[in-house]
């Protein structure tokens, strides 16, 4: 398989397993695990095709980990990053001192006055280091990187996960955390 083919169906299942299982008529559980052989049966009703061996690739290859199989490979999941209402089954954890986050400069008087929100997702994502903060804030516009205490963060309270693919998560940033 190309990597553009790859790339198709990676952006496919990110809008499948994260935000709209509905628009393909396929169920997720409450852990947001779909089963495999329901998912390429509903994605090709939607002209979407893959084998379970090309699904294995785009899994193992996503480079951020988006996805991940249950043990036996008959069910698959998105890491992170959903709209829809699931449990990731994470349990709360002590994050680093210092965390990251990538974000558009358009945004920056925004964050600085309100402070990072989840928006449309279930989570706020903070990334271990600069470099793939800056990733993620490419996406959007020039990158600005924010520096996130949230060693302090946890001190005061406030709860952080640790995702499959590394990916911090939490609930809302206070702008009191918040440097350039």
């Amino acid at each position: 398989m190309n990597e553009i083919e790859k790339k198709k169906i990676s952006k496919f299942l990110s809008l499948i397993l994260r935000h709209q299982p509905e628009s393909i008529g396929l169920k997720l559980d409450e852990s947001g695990w779909a089963n495999v052989e329901e998912l390429k049966t509903k994605s090709a009703q939607k002209r979407i095709y893959f084998t379970t061996e090309e699904l294995d690739e785009v899994v193992e290859t996503n480079n951020k980990k988006r996805f991940a199989f249950n043990e036996d490979k008959t069910m698959i999941r998105a890491s992170q990053g959903h709209s829809i209402d699931i449990d990731l089954a994470i349990e709360a954890q002590q994050p680093p001192e210092f965390l990251y986050h990538g974000t558009a400069e358009s945004n920056i008087s925004s964050i600085l006055d309100q402070g990072i929100q989840k928006r449309n997702r279930q989570h706020v994502h903070l990334s271990a280091d600069k470099e793939t903060a800056t990733k993620v804030g490419m996406r959007h516009g020039k990158p600005v990187i924010l520096t996130i205490r949230t060693g302090k963060m946890y001190e005061d309270g406030l709860s952080f996960y640790l995702s499959a693919n590394e990916v911090w998560l939490t609930d809302f940033v206070d702008a009191k955390y918040i440097s350039k």
